[in-house]
């Protein structure tokens, strides 16, 4: 891939390519995977490189180099992360003060020692909603294996569990999503980056459910409904500071700011989606260098006309540069759009309930939980 050793050192008077004093390493343990799930079937990164290649030393010189003075959190990806659990072990082992979470399929979860379990924040489970579409994409009988693992390791992991969804299938129902909340602690959700699924059908049939789930969660006094994209919303339209301050203004799905996502090659990317595009590249523990994320605002994004712009502050920087500095009018239409569409319904749903009404009479633990929940650090927010 390409490398630019000459970014090495920026000059003294260039601001640094992470935004604010928190950074994020997504490190990839690999890019092979033990599942073949549909939407990965064509992709030309999966299974493109295997276990990490850059030692440990290299990392170091990176983060001395360019993260000296950074709060340093981590979250191990792939490929399925959990097939290099050497690795995470010995990253845990060198950095022992960082933060860790575990984005996984959640197949393998049980080959994970009690020490690893132990310090990890969070484990993000991808799912793909109930039983039936879940095991529709992954595979039969994926979706009870993955519950079992989730079940099996919860007395002994530190931290949260969190279902993460892809939400793509229009048969997705209220009912399978707060399901799930008898196995995991929070559930987040994203809606899928697909050209086929947003017919006016499959449209209609996500409003009736994202109705129901604002129903629900406001329906509750005394504790949290807990899917991340309503609190999340609920955050930043009752403290609109915290997305302000945060992410510095920018989207909050961190490419812009503060995430570097690191290949097991040692090349870093803004965004796992954009890893097979080279222009992308924006670093390289190897060669040690770190430039500004190339993924940023442009003028012919139209978020800051928006009247979503308050709250969600640009959501997917990846839709935007594909659709409208790219220039990609299929994918704007067929996805931007109506993604950003639902997230403009969801804000709205959420207004009609009077979040500021409903937070001043919530009790404080649900006040704080609104506030600083730590899954906001590990997630997108926005859906």
């Amino acid at each position: 891939m390409h490398t630019n050793p000459s970014h090495s050192i920026a000059a003294p008077c260039t601001p640094h390519p992470i935004v604010g004093r928190r950074v994020e390493l997504q490190l990839f343990t690999t890019l092979r995977c033990n599942l073949k799930c549909t939407y990965c079937s064509e992709s030309a990164v999966v299974n493109s490189q295997g276990k990490v290649s850059y030692s440990l030393d290299a990392l170091d010189n990176f983060i001395r180099t360019h993260l000296s003075e950074h709060e340093i959190y981590v979250t191990f990806y792939g490929g399925e992360p959990t097939l290099n659990v050497q690795y995470m072990e010995q990253v845990m082992q060198r950095y022992p003060h960082f933060r860790y979470q575990l984005q996984t399929n959640g197949t393998l979860l049980h080959r994970l020692p009690d020490q690893v379990l132990a310090k990890l924040s969070n484990v993000l489970v991808s799912v793909d909603g109930g039983e039936r579409i879940t095991d529709g994409f992954r595979g039969k009988g994926v979706y009870r294996r993955v519950l079992g693992r989730v079940d099996g390791i919860r007395g002994r992991l530190g931290g949260s569990l969190t279902a993460r969804v892809t939400w793509g299938s229009e048969d997705t129902s209220f009912e399978e999503l707060d399901e799930l909340l008898q196995s995991f602690d929070y559930v987040y959700w994203q809606f899928v980056q697909s050209d086929s699924a947003y017919s006016a059908q499959a449209m209609e049939r996500k409003r009736r459910v994202l109705v129901r789930l604002v129903d629900r969660f406001f329906a509750s006094k005394d504790a949290v409904y807990p899917f991340i994209p309503i609190m999340g919303i609920v955050r930043n339209k009752v403290l609109p500071s915290r997305a302000l301050e945060l992410y510095g203004g920018h989207s909050q799905c961190r490419a812009s700011t503060h995430i570097l996502n690191v290949l097991p090659d040692g090349s870093i990317y803004p965004c796992p989606d954009m890893t097979d595009d080279p222009e992308m590249q924006h670093g390289s523990v190897v060669d040690n260098w770190l430039k500004r994320s190339p993924l940023q605002p442009h003028p012919d994004m139209p978020c800051q006309t928006c009247t979503a712009y308050a709250f969600c502050r640009g959501n997917c920087m990846k839709n935007l540069h594909v659709a409208y500095v790219r220039k990609d009018e299929a994918y704007r239409r067929l996805v931007v759009e109506p993604v950003c569409e639902l997230v403009k319904f969801l804000g709205e749903e959420i207004d009609r309930r009077d979040p500021k009404a409903w937070f001043a009479q919530a009790p404080l633990a649900v006040r704080k939980e609104v506030a600083d929940c730590e899954v906001y650090e590990y997630v997108e927010v926005m859906p």
